[in-house]
């Protein structure tokens, strides 16, 4: 439906070297959209496979290599996207980490680290990205959050994880109400427990049958049903559409 289309625009996905990061990145190009895939340099095999699908779709994919907790690394991503792929259209912001630590023990460093890359390195991108589409008068920026910004998960240890995720909701809001009458949406999009590398770490291993059970529709989500939410957000399907979290998570946060 062309109401749902990309085709023709050009869109950067951050995190795009696995995970749902990869999957988004990948489903964009299926529906029309060229796509910069930017991950930190030790990514770089995961970043090549994402690109190897994209032009498999016969779409034009671009591999970056950025910290996005660096604004002197993400400007330039941005400029290198708009000079090889074209002005940018959208923006993904998938990158992000996950540890598990008793709050007590917390060390300082582990705290801000989270901080630092999921909700501070997400502002960058959006800084960035904002800089390029404001002049243009339109595109969407979508932000990855978690349902963890918006329930606390039974059994995990991971106040600097929820607290980082919380933020980055907050930060979509008030980023889409600054800049909404220029023409720039933003929204985040909430997974639920979802079948990530991320969600394979040791600390979780012993509770993914717990995961399954709490959620509604009993079963963890697959990537794969990210790539809708996010093509709408993107897309003129959500024109009118600003400044919301969409929750994919299965009715977790119903019970």
């Amino acid at each position: 439906m062309k109401l749902f289309s990309l085709e023709g625009r050009t869109i950067l996905v951050t995190g795009a070297g696995s995970g749902i990061g990869q999957r988004i990145a990948v489903g964009l190009a299926e529906a029309g959209a060229d796509v910069a895939c930017l991950d930190l340099p030790r990514a770089a095999e995961g970043v090549a496979e994402t690109i190897t699908r994209i032009t498999a779709l016969g779409r034009r994919g671009l591999a970056l290599a950025a910290d996005v907790t660096s604004a002197e690394e993400i400007g330039p991503a941005v400029a290198e996207t708009e000079a090889r792929l074209g002005p940018l259209a959208g923006a993904v912001n998938s990158a992000g980490i996950a540890n598990a630590t008793a709050a007590e023990a917390m060390e300082r460093a582990q705290w801000q680290r989270m901080i630092d890359v999921n909700l501070t390195g997400t502002f960058l991108c959006c800084q960035a990205e904002a800089r390029a589409m404001l002049p243009r008068g339109r595109g969407a920026i979508v932000n990855i959050a978690s349902m963890s910004g918006s329930i606390v998960n039974r059994g995990l240890l991971q106040a600097h994880y929820n607290t980082s995720k919380a933020g980055v909701i907050h930060l979509s809001r008030s980023l889409a109400m600054e800049w909404c009458a220029r023409g720039l949406r933003v929204n985040a999009i909430s997974p639920g427990y979802t079948a990530t590398p991320m969600n394979s770490r040791p600390e979780v291993a012993d509770a993914v049958r717990q995961f399954e059970s709490e959620t509604p529709m009993g079963r963890m989500a697959h990537v794969d049903e990210l790539v809708g939410p996010a093509i709408f957000l993107l897309s003129d399907a959500a024109s009118f559409v600003t400044g919301i979290d969409l929750l994919v998570d299965g009715g977790f946060v119903c019970w």
